[in-house]
């Protein structure tokens, strides 16, 4: 039984079938996910809907994209939400130059922010990284001493060098979809590069869905394929690796059962 690290149950496209979703996991192999906050509405209807399903936890967190969004109140919300047992983390959040849809020094202090927020609140981060590895690697430098609690890099897109980089803050690396693609060179060098006590499996879902679904709504039960094809990469055990993700899940986000 798998763990499907970050999810989206709160989008338009999987949330009117949630309840159908929640009750196939099993099922489809799948032991839990975690679905991921990225705004002030997402983390309040992920919290929501973790509360309904044994299956289900959360995290709640403001994306790099709407970071001018960002208020003192939004902050007050999730500390308060954060206070529930089955929210294990604050994300997604991060820097995301590929778009620039709030301007990078806001993104830059709502990031450090949110850093601050889970050290108090002694819960793990989960991270949003896209075409910013650099000024990523900086902050959690100049962070490292609030980052007791966990790292994650979500979808991680970087390559194997810098996962050297970013070990050195007790990272752990989650892998989706992307290592399905025909043209994975990049993401599978980095798959190789993740310690196996380290890494962990996600689907993003709705979004980047694996083969052979690419292009079609993700679900949580596509997990099981991302974790077929790490098989074939790291030619290691089935059985074994989905243990150690599983184990290496639990052990980030601490508060799940």
């Amino acid at each position: 039984m798998i763990i499907d690290s970050h999810c989206h149950l709160t989008d338009e496209r999987l949330y009117p079938i949630v309840d159908d979703i929640v009750k196939g996991l099993n099922a489809n192999g799948i032991e839990s996910v975690i679905t991921v906050g990225y705004d002030l509405p997402s983390s309040t209807l992920g919290v929501d809907i973790a509360r309904r399903y044994k299956e289900v936890y959360a995290t709640v967190g403001m994306h790099p994209h709407d970071s001018r969004l960002m208020t003192a109140e939004i902050y007050d919300i999730f500390r308060n939400l954060s206070a529930d047992e089955k929210v294990v983390g604050i994300g997604e959040i991060g820097l995301d130059y590929h778009y620039d849809l709030s301007p990078r020094d806001v993104q830059e202090k709502v990031f450090e922010e949110q850093i601050e927020l889970a050290d108090s609140l002694r819960l793990p981060v989960a991270l949003h990284v896209r075409e910013a590895y650099e000024d990523t690697r900086r902050i959690l430098e100049n962070n490292k001493s609030k980052l007791s609690h966990g790292v994650l890099l979500h979808c991680y897109s970087g390559s194997a060098e810098m996962v050297k980089v970013f070990s050195k803050y007790d990272a752990f690396f989650a892998f989706g979809g992307p290592i399905t693609f025909k043209n994975a060179v990049h993401n599978i060098e980095a798959l190789r590069a993740v310690p196996l006590d380290r890494l962990l499996f996600e689907t993003d879902a709705p979004y980047m869905a694996p083969v052979p679904f690419r292009g079609k709504t993700n679900e949580p039960k596509h997990t099981a394929l991302v974790v077929k094809k790490a098989v074939e990469v790291l030619g290691v055990d089935e059985n074994e690796l989905i243990e150690k993700s599983n184990k290496n899940t639990k052990t980030l986000f601490y508060k799940m059962k």
